[in-house]
This record gives structure tokens, sequence and C-alpha cells, in this order.
């Protein structure tokens, strides 16, 4: 338990160090016009299947003596004027994902890959990677690595998505399309307020190493998965002093989580228990794949 153990501690330092990115009281706590949209939305029956998977080929995280290494293909697809991002927003993006993360992983740019393919800029919906699907044609063309490898492809989404990303188990069966999808202008910078500041890729990798939204199956049933995140009924709406939205369970919702759908200045952290599984789910399916 010594690796998971320093995991938590550095987790939490790096969260104190991500606090000019936190929510604090002086903020005007309302709604945002735009209401953050993920498009990793597994069903009731998708869940129970990774989590009977998961159990039954689990393995031990404390086996993973190292932080876990990371290595980032960037690809930016482009319709030839728009989408364009810059190195130093790269760069910056890195940071926020580092720092989101902490010390128990380390993310570092393989790539920047770069594409001007107007179909594919605006052709994305999240709805399905499946073979036929523009998002499909995207990834295969494109995607490089191995389990370890994040593939990160910046479009321009035209239903109102941020973003959407694959499951660990969903690997081994599907390799070709392993990655996170992200709304372009929510990278740093961007133009997507209150969601430009680089949380969303945070959120997106967090389901890629196997966590769930914080606000799964609502106040009943397993939630999460997680049982340091209290039970949360519906998804936050941007940054409030606090919300309950199962007053029957114990603990306000955790509306800081970067798995909750909170603006992006109000996220600022994961939980023990959230890098407990992710590091299990990380150790089962990625590690060495």
């Amino acid at each position: 338990m010594r690796f998971l153990a320093s995991l938590f501690a550095l987790a939490l330092l790096s969260q104190v160090q991500a606090a000019p990115f936190g929510a604090s009281d002086s903020l005007t706590r309302r709604a945002p016009s735009v209401t953050r949209v993920c498009g990793t939305e597994p069903s009731a029956q998708k869940v129970a299947d990774i989590e009977s998977r998961f159990q039954s080929e689990r393995r031990d995280p404390t086996a993973q003596a190292e932080p876990f290494a990371v290595s980032v293909v960037w690809h930016v697809i482009t319709d030839g004027t728009e989408g364009a991002l810059s190195d130093a927003t790269i760069a910056a993006q890195l940071d926020v994902l580092q720092q989101g993360f902490g010390s128990g992983y380390v993310f570092t740019t393989s790539s920047v890959n770069r594409v001007d393919n107007p179909t594919w800029f605006t052709g994305i919906d999240g709805s399905s990677d499946t073979s036929g699907s523009v998002a499909y044609d995207m990834k295969k063309s494109t995607r490089t690595g191995d389990a370890m490898t994040l593939n990160v492809w910046s479009v321009k989404f035209t239903n109102g998505l941020l973003g959407y990303a694959t499951f660990p188990s969903e690997y081994s069966r599907r390799p070709e399309v392993d990655g996170v999808v992200i709304l372009y202008s929510s990278f740093p910078g961007g133009t997507t307020a209150p969601y430009d500041l680089g949380q969303t890729v945070t959120h997106e990798v967090g389901h890629w190493v196997g966590l769930y939204h914080t606000f799964q199956g609502g106040c009943n049933g397993q939630g999460d998965g997680v049982d340091d995140t209290p039970a949360q009924g519906r998804p936050t709406s941007g940054c409030p002093a606090r919300a309950d939205t199962c007053p029957r369970k114990p603990g306000d919702d955790p509306i800081h989580n970067f798995m909750d759908y909170s603006t992006d200045i109000c996220l600022t952290e994961f939980t023990p228990g959230q890098y407990t599984r992710a590091a299990s789910f990380m150790t089962t399916y990625r590690v060495g794949k």
C-alpha cells in the first residue's frame, strides 16, 4: 500500500498547488449560460458489464511501484482555418492535466499530429465510434501507441458537447478507438467560457483511467463505485457555494470533484477513493498492454 499512500499524499499536494484554478467564496456563483455536457454517459447495463468484468479480472494496484507514465499524443484537427492549437496552448493543457492528477501520474507529450480535415473537425457528435462512423474513421486513421498512450483529438462539436472518452476495459476489444475527444475551444485560453481552463481534458481523462461521473446512478444503487464521493442526484451547474441533491444520504454533493459537471474554475480535486479505483483500472487494463 506504500505506493497508494504516496499517491494520495502527492495528489493532495497537487490540489493545494491548483488553488488558483479553484473556487473561492468571492466568486460569483451563478449558473453559466451553458452547461457542461459530457458524452461519456454509460447506461446502467454497460456499468454493470464493466463492473462484473472488473471484479473477475482485477489486479492488485500495489504491484505498481512507480507513478503511471502516460505518453500523450495530441491530434489537432482543423478545417483548414479554424481549430488550430499552438504548441504553447498544448503545453498549458498538459500542465493543467498534470496538476489535476498529481504526481502519481506522469503525463508527457509524445507527439503533436496536425490534420486539416473539415469532415472530422465538425462531423463528430459523440454518439458512436462504431465502424463506418466519422469518429471511427478519424481514430482508426490517426491513433498511435499502446494502452498507456493517451490519444487526445481536438475537434469542433456542433451539438453542445465538451468531450467524451473510452473506458480502460474497452481497450482490449477496440484499441483503435481508445482515447478522448475534446472540444478544441475548451483548452486553456479558449472561447468556451466558463469551460475554458482546460478541465474538460482532466474530466475526460478521468473516464479514461476508469472513473464514472460522481452523479452516476443518482441517489440510489452503487453510484460511481467510490466510497468517499457522496451520493449525488444530478450534475452540478455552475459553481454553487453548496449543494445536496441526496438529502437522505450523508454528505454534500462533491461539487469540486473533477468528475462532476461544475464550471472549470470550480473543479479542484479527485478523492483518495477515486485514486484507488483508477490505480486498479490502470493496473488491470493498461499497464503492460
